[in-house]
């Protein structure tokens, strides 16, 4: 701790801490193992790696896990509420989807989850309905559920993770993303390490062709020629460091970024090869179907990368953003990624891995129980809605088979066990055995943590 004042004193001290905040990437690079080397937890920890399975557009919590009667009752009645994005005439708009429970916990679904509705699935979820965001706009909210802050340029959720664990399997990247073919709005801002050291940037997986580009050498290359090339790049980079003075992270990083890159070509084309798996597994992930294939493959390369020792593995899944067509686009969207979220979950249960991999589904936010009516047309749609939303959790130390917190009867607030997003990543962090006051990075003249200025874990969440 320290003292801000008009001082010559205090000038000094941030001065001093700064010098020291530039020296650490150095610091960590020369550090027994590697900058990403194993870390121990802070307590002990419920998950030892995450995949979050992000909804980018915000997935109408009424429509897919938090059915709402009253709504479908007032349905095409006029709303009144006040707030929100859209102004002028507002109707109420029920959902165009049936629900039922599902499971000996009986938590609900609507009826266009048929695999995830499965029993030995199903019994394994917890739906969180209490969390609140803060923005409207898709972006800044995205960056929020992301790296904990609406500006963007902050470290991601998994940089986090890997600054606090570092990653198991050295030869692989221990913050994985992957996406569609277009990327979630805010780019790879969504996955950036923002202000900590770029050892713990995101890497992407590429939704088509070769995941990594270069990952095969080149044909007149051989290994041993590989190596002596960049032991000679390592001596000049290491004298160009030390000429310049050591504290230069991002050419320490660089450095780094080479060997993990020589190392990757030998263990990551065995890891994504998929032609290793049993049919029934492809099956079991949908990828014998082009409506699921792509987000099968994807959940199916997050499990053989956390086998393998990844620490956070993120996927994105576009077009939740339903203004209108709603019926049509959530159908669509539920049906792709159904079969390969629920074949996730049976596949890490019975691996033996799911108790210790923390599976998170979510969007950015919610969405509102009324739409505005547009050009006298009743466009059956949704607006943002940032007071409610709804995301499932399974494994990793939470609550199986479990509902927490609620919202009102038509699905404009969260009413019960009311938290914001910062106790959500600190709970995160917490079941990954990480303290997020003691998880921090000086830089900008203070010590900055995931949640920007403290939270408290969400003691509901966890089993």
């Amino acid at each position: 701790m320290y003292g801000l004042g008009a001082t010559l004193g205090s000038v000094a001290l941030t001065d001093m801490l700064a010098a020291e905040s530039a020296t650490e990437a150095q610091a960590i690079h020369d550090a027994a193992g590697g900058p990403l080397s194993p870390k121990s937890p802070m307590h002990p920890a419920r998950a030892k790696a995450v995949i979050m399975l992000f909804m980018e557009g915000g997935p109408g919590q009424m429509d897919t896990f938090d059915p709402k009667p009253e709504l479908t009752r007032i349905h095409k009645t006029e709303s009144k509420r006040t707030g929100g994005q859209e102004k002028g005439f507002k109707f109420f708009v029920g959902s165009p989807f049936g629900s039922r429970k599902v499971g000996e916990a009986g938590l609900d679904m609507c009826n266009q989850w048929v695999h995830l509705a499965d029993p030995c699935v199903a019994d394994e979820l917890c739906n969180y309905r209490g969390l609140q965001a803060e923005s409207l706009n898709h972006p800044e909210a995205l960056y929020h559920m992301n790296t904990g802050s609406r500006l963007g340029g902050d470290p991601a959720l998994g940089s986090w993770t890997t600054y606090g664990l570092g990653t198991v399997n050295q030869n692989l990247p221990g913050y994985v993303v992957m996406t569609e073919l277009a990327l979630p709005q805010g780019g790879s801002g969504n996955w950036s390490n923002g202000f900590l050291p770029a050892y713990y940037q995101g890497t992407r997986l590429r939704p088509e062709g070769t995941p990594l580009l270069d990952l095969a050498p080149q044909s007149f290359k051989s290994r041993e020629h590989q190596r002596r090339a960049l032991d000679e790049l390592a001596r000049l980079n290491q004298s160009h460091l030390e000429t310049i003075g050591r504290g230069r992270g991002d050419l320490a990083a660089r450095m780094e970024s080479y060997e993990l890159a020589y190392r990757m070509q030998s263990e990551v084309p065995d890891v994504i090869d998929l032609r290793r798996e049993s049919q029934g597994t492809l099956s079991m992930y949908g990828m014998d179907d082009p409506d699921t294939e792509v987000f099968g493959r994807q959940c199916l390369m997050a499990r053989r990368l956390v086998e393998q020792g990844v620490r956070f593995v993120q996927i994105f899944s576009g077009g939740w953003d339903s203004h209108d067509y709603l019926e049509r686009g959530h159908a669509s969207r539920i049906k792709s990624v159904d079969k390969p979220m629920a074949g996730l979950i049976r596949d890490l249960k019975q691996r033996g891995m799911l108790d210790e991999t923390l599976v998170i589904w979510t969007g950015e936010f919610g969405r509102t129980p009324d739409n505005n009516k547009r050009g006298g047309v009743y466009s059956l749609g949704r607006g943002h809605n940032n007071n409610a939303m709804t995301m499932l959790m399974a494994g990793g130390g939470v609550k199986r088979g479990a509902i927490v917190g609620a919202t009102d009867e038509i699905g404009a607030a969260a009413v019960e066990c009311v938290h914001p997003i910062r106790d959500l990543h600190v709970t995160l962090l917490h079941l990954l055995g990480l303290d997020d006051n003691k998880l921090t990075y000086f830089h900008g003249g203070r010590y900055k943590q995931l949640s920007q200025f403290g939270g408290e874990v969400i003691i509901e969440l966890l089993a």
